[in-house]
């Protein structure tokens, strides 16, 4: 459901009494008006049906005597060049300091539509939203009370009450009715009163488009931000939940790691155990069983280890040849290797460092033209 409630500002030369006790109100459930008047009943009117639903607005209307109004026509101007030309041209027009107006033009649907231009004073919007602000009420919109009085017909004069104000309206003007200067400024035109029902509807049409809001240039309200508490602690919760997240990953992986290495270091000791070997822990059981196979000419430091890496490194560079090759207690390969170029016998040497080997080479010139080098290769890397 659509709420609003439509509250009439005092006139600024009301506000320094209790101002508030007469103010005129209106409340409007989906178009419909569903209560009224003109005391404090609008605090009840606003305050009970209003649930914080977005669809709830207050609307503050100027009164006519501090917010008359114009219509201006631009026949030739595209809409927004209308609205400029208002302003411009009213501020021409206007008495007083400029810097001390506030003048504000609607925009028209169509070009060639008259422009409603509206002129206060910074003074009077100033006063008027401390006096809502004092009462905790931020309004949507507010529209001068004078743009809601319909056009008159052609070669009259409108009077209508609004708000407790008596407006008049012509044809392009509309201002605080004064009963000595009405029929002065009509002239041959009749004043005709316009019904209530009639001035109830175009007020309700007013709402659904107001023609223009004062509340525009340098009183447009700043955008505020709110955050929805439920929303902040949601975060807050997701937050910890990552930072608890992102110190248990690491935690359960080193404890796993640790579980990993431990059932490994027993499954050593078992196969140790197994092979005749006694020891607390891996690292012993593994030094004794390289130890065992050192003295039976085995493990890594047997001839077929550093052998195989050497074949295997001479598969890539097919002109390197096998001159000598010897093998010692102590693990270490010595061989004589002869290719073409240095670059080849090079490559060998690249790659099986690259396993890890620790290489010497004596690089020498062979009977036959060929590179040679006399390579030592360390078994165990």
């Amino acid at each position: 459901m659509t709420r609003t409630l439509l509250l009439w500002l005092p006139p600024v030369a009301a506000l320094g009494e209790d101002a508030g006790a007469d103010v005129a109100w209106l409340r409007v459930d989906d178009g419909v008006v569903v209560d009224s008047g003109q005391d404090y009943g609008w605090v009840d009117a606003w305050e009970k049906p209003q649930d914080d639903s977005a669809d709830d607005r207050l609307i503050a209307l100027a009164p006519a005597a501090d917010v008359p109004l114009r219509w201006l026509h631009y026949p030739d101007a595209a809409p927004a060049q209308a609205a400029a030309a208002a302003r411009i041209d009213t501020l021409k027009s206007s008495l007083g300091d400029a810097a001390l107006l506030h003048i504000v033009a609607g925009q028209a649907a169509e070009a060639g539509q008259a422009v409603p231009v509206a002129v206060t004073t910074h003074a009077a919007m100033t006063a008027w939203t401390d006096w809502l602000k004092a009462r905790d009420l931020t309004p949507a919109a507010i529209i001068p009370a004078a743009a809601a009085v319909p056009p008159p017909e052609p070669d009259s004069l409108w009077t209508a009450e609004l708000g407790g104000e008596q407006i008049i309206r012509t044809a392009d003007r509309a201002y605080v009715s004064d009963p000595e200067l009405d029929h002065l400024i009509a002239g041959s035109h009749d004043i005709a009163p316009l019904g209530a029902d009639r001035m109830r509807e175009a007020l309700l049409l007013t709402l659904a488009a107001p023609p223009l809001d004062l509340l525009s240039g340098g009183w447009k309200p700043k955008r505020s931000w709110s955050v929805d508490p439920s929303m902040l602690r949601l975060a807050k919760r997701l937050l910890i939940a990552l930072i608890v997240v992102s110190l248990l990953v690491p935690i359960v992986y080193a404890v796993r790691l640790s579980s990993d290495t431990g059932r490994a270091d027993d499954a050593v000791v078992a196969l140790a155990k197994k092979a005749g070997v006694t020891a607390t822990d891996a690292a012993t059981a593994e030094a004794e069983i390289d130890r065992r196979l050192a003295a039976a000419g085995g493990g890594p430091l047997a001839f077929s280890v550093p052998a195989s890496a050497l074949y295997d490194a001479m598969r890539d560079a097919p002109g390197v040849s096998l001159r000598t090759l010897s093998h010692r207690t102590d693990g270490t390969l010595t061989t004589s290797l002869a290719a073409p170029r240095v670059e080849d016998i090079n490559k060998v040497l690249l790659a099986l460092q690259a396993r890890g080997y620790r290489i010497t080479a004596q690089p020498m010139a062979g009977s036959d033209g060929q590179q040679m080098a006399n390579i030592t290769i360390r078994a165990v890397p």
